[in-house]
This record gives C-alpha cells, structure tokens and sequence, in this order.
C-alpha cells in the first residue's frame, strides 16, 4: 500500500521506545502470534511480537530469524516467565539479539538484569498497581496494564481496563501500554485518554490472515458477542474463554465446588493448542477476551493496524 494513504504517525512515549510509526502492539499470543503475524504489524508501523508461550527453544529460534529476513522494523518476542524452560527462551533471544522482549507471568525481576546488560528493552506484563511497582523496581523501561477483558490468562484481582490503567499511570512513572478490551480506534483514544502510551491488542490480531491459529477459532471470534466469553479456572489460574463446550464444563465444575485438583484433572495437558491452534471447538480452550464482540471480520494485519488509526483520528476530532 502506497505510504500517502497511511495515517500519519502519532508520537507517544512508547512510538520513541520501540522506534515504532503507531502505538500499537500487538500481543504475544500463544498458538497465534508467530512471525508471520509479527512481520505483518511491525511492516505496518505497530509492534509485532512473536509469542514464545507456545514455542521450545528451536521453534522460538525459528521464528526469530524468519522475522529478521522478512523486516527490517523492529519486533518483538514474549516470554511467560512461569514456564520451566523461560530460561532457555531468554538465552535464545539473547542469542539472537532480539532488542524488545515482553516478559509475563512471574517476577519481572528474574531476568530483567539479564536481558538489560545485553541491551534489550523489557516489558513487562501485570494485572495491579503493587504489580507495576515490582516492574519498576526490577528495571522495566515500560508495563502493559492488562485488564480483565483480556482474554487467555488474567489477574486474580479482576481489575477492568478502565480501573487499572488510570491507576498504573499515577503509581510509577514508566510509559504503559493499556491491554484488555481494545479491539479499534475507539479502545486506542479511550486508553490515551486513561494515561496510556499505547495498546497491545490481542484478540482482533488473533483473527487475522495472518495469524496461525485454526480457522475454527478465528470464525469463534467473529461470531462472539458481547457476552460469549468466561472467565473461569479460577482456582488454578483465571482464563477467559469463549462459551465453548470445554469452557461451559469448566464452569459448571467451579459452580458444584470442584477442588483445585479436580479442575487440573478436568484441564488436562494441551488445551489452548488442541483450540486455538488444531481448532477443536468441543475439548480445545478457545482464549479470547471480551473485546470478540468488536471482530466482525478476518481481516489482514495491516489492514486492522491501518483501520484503528484511522478511527482513532476519527474520534479524537470528533471530541468536543
């Protein structure tokens, strides 16, 4: 697409981080958010971002180096930081001189030294102010400040989007990125307005051309309304799922009272991969936020970056 009709860029604090042209984001999703993905949005002024969530070390290494023949923008990789082998993927990025990496799902303060003294800049992920301090005191150079509109894993507290990012800004001085809910340029103005430097925007990236997720949950997305996901596995740990029948069993399992043992019997191994990524609709998790009911199409990555600048303009003049 010719540059003349792109929208011009917007500068915020997290566009001079990243050397990015949008402060968009587009989040690290597991069984989703592979290179393909990250190159589409990073080609189209956002931050891409590989999700090594659902990658071993070889794959993660992979992918990185198909992002790197594919762009020269910046992107990014996302590590949760719970999984047993998040040291071996931070090695990896190391490796590959990977210079943004997004940090989730455990202390930030793990291998934030790490990755700094290699010149990476670290995001790092949280669901609560005391969380955001903890960033800031490990070094982070920015947080995203993800409610619980969010889909797949979310904070115990169940702070909204609304709530948490206003509240993030007046606690550490950092540049965030607001995440939970975004799906347009609508959600972009409101995060701005709330203190945000930006957004990380999962599930409408989720649903694109390029995403490597099943075209089951793709067209689950598209159809959700408002109301079609769950939060629930609240004793192991909070996802939010679309109603599918493996989330509608998880539900009522929590309603009769089951144990954490029993709900991580019910879990199982390989639900987010048996459906986001093989698209198994009656036993696979289909994570996705509330945001779904914003996903009208499946639409191309840069196409979705392009459209939410263009309705954020929109908005922000329509403004009194």
């Amino acid at each position: 697409m010719a540059e003349s009709v792109w929208p011009s860029p917007v500068q915020t604090r997290i566009t001079g981080l990243f050397g990015i042209r949008y402060p968009i984001i587009q989040a690290g999703m597991v069984w989703a958010a592979g290179s393909r993905l990250a190159v589409a949005v990073s080609e189209a002024g956002g931050l891409g971002m590989i999700g090594g969530g659902s990658m071993k070390p070889d794959l993660l290494r992979a992918q990185i180096r198909k992002a790197k023949v594919a762009t020269a923008n910046p992107f990014a990789v996302n590590i949760p930081l719970a999984r047993p082998d998040a040291g071996d993927l931070v090695r990896v990025v190391i490796e590959e001189q990977v210079r943004i990496v997004f940090t989730s799902s455990g202390h930030p303060v793990r291998f934030t030294g790490d990755l700094k003294k290699e010149g990476c800049t670290v995001v790092h992920v949280i669901a609560a102010v005391k969380h955001a301090r903890k960033a800031a005191d490990a070094g982070c150079d920015a947080v995203v400040a993800e409610g619980f509109e969010a889909g797949g894993h979310n904070g115990v507290d169940e702070i909204t989007t609304l709530a948490l990012v206003p509240q993030v800004a007046d606690a550490v001085s950092l540049p965030i990125l607001a995440a939970g809910g975004i799906a347009d340029g609508r959600g972009l103005a409101a995060a701005l307005a709330l203190g945000s430097d930006g957004v990380q925007v999962g599930t409408r990236f989720a649903a694109t051309v390029e995403s490597s997720a099943h075209e089951n949950f793709k067209q689950a997305v598209v159809r959700a309304g408002d109301g079609d996901t769950v939060l629930t596995l609240k004793k192991l740990a909070p996802v939010r799922m679309i109603r599918t029948p493996f989330a509608l069993k998880a539900l009522q399992a929590e309603r009769d009272g089951a144990t954490r043992e029993e709900l991580e019997s019910l879990l199982g191994r390989g639900r987010e991969m048996m459906g986001i990524f093989e698209g198994n609709i009656e036993e696979g998790e289909f994570e996705a936020g509330q945001s779904s009911g914003l996903v009208r199409k499946i639409l191309p990555a840069g196409e979705v970056v392009r459209r939410m600048m263009e309705e954020y303009r929109a908005v922000v003049q329509s403004l009194p």
